[in-house]
């Protein structure tokens, strides 16, 4: 079934070659390439493409410096045109502090500065551009006004702090899921960081927690399990009447992290109706691949710091800095990268980087394991994300190209790019409407 629509057209295309008597074997080849390449332009201009996982910088939606521009970032509206990304879910991201009513506030005023942002762009700065979107009609509507399309996740339930009330604030506000941690446990949810020393802080969900998956339920918020522990998510399952996403995670039986979900977790998502958005982050994909890459990059940024008389940071070491510190080594890196990267690509001794190819691997996977229509598409892009081939938004293309390649069709391909997510959006909200 997979592989009739693609080889009936390259079928095509070798017959009309054969029928040239000046054609070889060589331009056959040629015409067999472009013909692949030829269609998955086309489906990849017909089927709606949705990122369930681009992170954010604030000081990227102001009046001088936004997302209409082409910035350093991965994702703004250039790359987002010129790669075909037409979906981009932003991220009101937290990182994980004390549990106090002081850390609650800090990070009740990030994420509300997010949301801020995030309306800032489709309502003030780009309102031609972009547009918010929260239900797939929406998302529908929007595209085939040839706008792009915001949607709002929340990466960590820290923000909420004790008051079960924000969750319906952030819901008013747009978000249509959310994780209830990230790494470190939260007042919510144990995360899967726990794997690391074994200490749990609440053998998977709080109290409070509980009561959360409830109240996202009875709203339509999409509850998030990409970075909570295994009991945590297995709980969520148990409590929550409508499926669940994992946001950013990809096949543990591939690369052993705990960020990826094994065997078991997949079955669970399965059962569940849900999906997993397929990440991709190089170090979830390859483990071998990505540290051979990262050291051989590593080595070579820290000859580029050295002669700007700058010194090499770990990134757990990064925490220790002050904020001006923190930023201008990061504003160097930002610099150093592109030169790393173009050096890297004239080198024939450079390991290879974890790649389009190691992703969909991920994704063959997935379809084979639990059914392709529990399987998504995500970057986490200016994140962490980014590979080789999928680097940026503007390249959003070479992901299509590949499961093409693989034997795709098109109406699978619109499944995994934004189908089934946003049919279990569509069934988180009749749950919600079920429950009124």
């Amino acid at each position: 079934m997979k592989k009739t629509f693609i080889l009936l057209s390259l079928t095509l295309t070798m017959m009309s070659c054969k029928n040239d008597s000046k054609s070889t074997d060589t331009d056959t080849t040629a015409q067999d390439s472009i013909a692949l390449v030829n269609l998955a332009k086309t489906i990849h201009k017909r089927v709606i493409t949705l990122d369930t996982h681009c992170d954010i910088n604030i000081k990227n939606f102001t009046d001088s410096i936004n997302y209409t521009q082409l910035l350093d970032n991965q994702v703004n509206l250039p790359k987002m045109k010129t790669g075909g990304l037409d979906v981009a879910w932003f991220i009101v991201y937290t990182g994980q502090d004390t549990l106090t009513d002081e850390g609650y506030k800090i990070a009740y005023e990030n994420a509300m500065s997010k949301f801020d942002a995030i309306h800032k762009l489709c309502e003030e700065i780009a309102p031609n551009d972009i547009e918010l979107a929260t239900t797939s009609t929406e998302v529908r509507r929007i595209v085939k006004s040839g706008k792009k399309v915001a949607m709002i996740g929340i990466e960590n339930g820290y923000p909420i702090g004790t008051d079960i009330k924000n969750v319906e604030k952030f819901y008013n506000l747009g978000a249509r899921y959310m994780s209830l941690a990230h790494n470190g446990h939260s007042q919510l949810s144990d995360s899967n960081t726990g794997e690391e020393d074994g200490v749990w802080l609440h053998n998977g969900l709080s109290p409070l927690g509980k009561e959360v998956i409830v109240e996202m339920n009875r709203l339509g918020m999409m509850i998030d399990v990409s970075h909570p522990s295994k009991e945590a998510m297995r709980q969520m399952v148990v409590l929550s009447k409508a499926p669940i996403i994992a946001s950013h995670s990809s096949a543990r039986a591939l690369c052993d992290h705990s960020r990826n979900l094994d065997d078991e977790q997949l079955e669970w998502i399965k059962e569940n109706g849900g999906v997993v958005q397929t990440v991709a982050f190089s170090s979830y994909l390859n483990t071998e691949k990505h540290e051979k890459r990262a050291e051989f990059e590593k080595t070579l940024t820290i000859k580029h710091l050295d002669s700007m008389g700058l010194k090499w940071v770990d990134r757990k070491d990064t925490k220790a800095l002050s904020v001006d510190e923190r930023e201008a080594y990061f504003n160097a890196l930002s610099k150093i990268r592109p030169m790393i990267k173009d050096k890297i690509a004239k080198m024939k001794d450079a390991p290879p980087a974890v790649d389009v190819s190691d992703f969909v691997d991920h994704i063959d996977y997935l379809v084979e394991t639990i059914g392709i229509e529990h399987v998504g598409i995500s970057s986490d892009f200016d994140g962490g994300g980014g590979i080789e081939g999928w680097s940026d938004a503007s390249e959003t293309f070479n992901v299509t190209l590949e499961l093409v390649r693989r034997g795709y069709t098109e109406e699978e391909i619109e499944q995994l790019w934004s189908g089934n997510l946003l049919r279990v959006l569509d069934k988180v909200q009749a749950v919600a409407d079920g429950m009124k």
